[in-house]
């Protein structure tokens, strides 16, 4: 069945007049989950719509049916691994927000091939958007515009394209997320032009002139315990050793568990992370392979040092981060976010699943789980990345 829309209490006070509309449906069919986007979004003032999907709909018929549904607007998104929608965490669903015009410009380029994104054309797409959000005239650039980038999540082509495009956005505040697929690690997806596009990427800019302010957040704190890349395989982004041990066998006598336990769950209640200028990354694993490897879903190398880090409270962290923000800006239109898909396997293994719900809809948080999170050009892991959207107020 589909969300109903009397329920959610984020699409009551995000009303037919306010600059930003969400959606959601859980139909399984895609006609059916587009025509209910379309309902709920659609209007004169629509000058863009974001979404968010799970990779089990058949993906070029949800594609059919959304330009059939929504042609005539600009178009994009990705799928996931895991939606944040108007009722907390979802599976199986699709996840729309709408631009309107009177407050935003949106505006957003796909780049087909990945492994060839050059200077030149990050310059050019960094030119195109700009030059649209300059003719729209909602506010001026400076200060007033911000990025997104969608990627496909298993691409191994995010450092390289994050670094090309901040190298030309001149300072112009950027976010993100890498594209999932449910966790089953077999193809991500992106979405502009039409259809949906692996190892290709989004690039998507907004101005407005209501207030923003993007950030990113983890709540990870360093254990002590160190690990050294003794071998790595650069380009496939593999750990092949660790203290000049099997990756897999060091890794599991770190955590304390059986190499043949090793999955998703333990990855995400034990991460590693690298240390750069007094600030920690994590780089999460992504699987163990047969020759006792670990695939990480960051770049790694040979001879970094990756410290183990603990927990503390996921949701505490984010709330501390919004409410700081917030009395900064006031409160929120929405928080738009890239959160991982390890942040929410710990919160359901904690039993906290609940509890989530409750946070992101009193919250206003509205996103997709993702495999990897981008932020200022970097590309990251186990973070909650995303943008904090002041309320629309009519002097605007």
């Amino acid at each position: 069945m589909s969300v109903p829309l009397a329920v959610s209490r984020m699409e009551e006070t995000l009303s037919l007049d306010a600059p930003l509309r969400v959606a959601q449906s859980s139909q399984r069919d895609p006609e059916q989950a587009a025509q209910q986007l379309a309902s709920r979004l659609l209007s004169p003032y629509l000058e863009g719509v974001l979404f968010f999907c799970s990779a089990e709909y058949d993906l070029p018929a949800l594609a059919a049916a959304l330009e059939a549904h929504l042609g005539g607007v600009k178009l994009c998104g990705c799928t996931t691994a895991g939606e944040l929608g108007v009722d907390g965490y979802a599976r199986g669903s699709v996840l729309a927000l709408g631009f309107d015009r009177r407050a935003f410009s949106f505006d957003y380029r796909l780049i087909r091939e990945l492994d060839t994104f050059s200077l030149l054309d990050a310059q050019r797409i960094t030119d195109q958007l700009m030059e649209h959000c300059t003719h729209s005239g909602v506010a001026p650039i400076k200060g007033h515009t911000f990025a997104m980038t969608l990627l496909d999540g298993l691409s191994a082509c995010e450092e390289q394209v994050l670094l090309t495009l901040t190298s030309v956005l001149a300072g112009i505040p950027h976010f993100g997320g890498s594209a999932g697929d449910d966790n089953r690690l077999t193809g991500t997806y992106v979405y502009g032009e039409g259809a949906f596009h692996d190892r290709a990427a989004v690039v998507l800019m907004v101005n407005t002139a209501l207030d923003f302010e993007v950030f990113s957040t983890h709540h990870l704190r360093p254990s002590g315990e160190k690990l050294v890349v003794t071998a790595a395989d650069c380009e496939r982004r593999r750990v092949l050793e660790l203290n000049a041990e099997p990756a897999a066998l060091e890794y599991a006598r770190l955590v304390g568990c059986a190499p043949e336990a090793l999955g998703p769950e333990v990855f995400a209640r034990h991460p590693l992370a690298v240390k750069l200028h007094d600030k920690t990354y994590v780089r999460a694993i992504q699987s163990v392979n047969p020759d006792l490897s670990l695939s990480f879903y960051c770049a790694v190398e040979t001879g970094i040092v990756l410290t183990a880090m603990q927990e503390s409270d996921l949701l505490e962290d984010l709330g501390g981060e919004i409410a700081a923000i917030a009395d900064r800006l006031g409160p929120a239109e929405c928080v738009l976010g890239c959160d991982c898909f390890l942040r929410r396997l710990e919160l359901e293994q904690a039993g906290l699943a609940t509890r989530a719900r409750d946070f992101y809809r009193e919250q206003r948080v509205i996103g997709f789980n993702t495999y990897g999170e981008h932020c200022s050009g970097l590309h990251l892991n186990q973070t909650f990345s995303g943008v904090y959207i002041g309320q629309y107020r009519r002097d605007h």
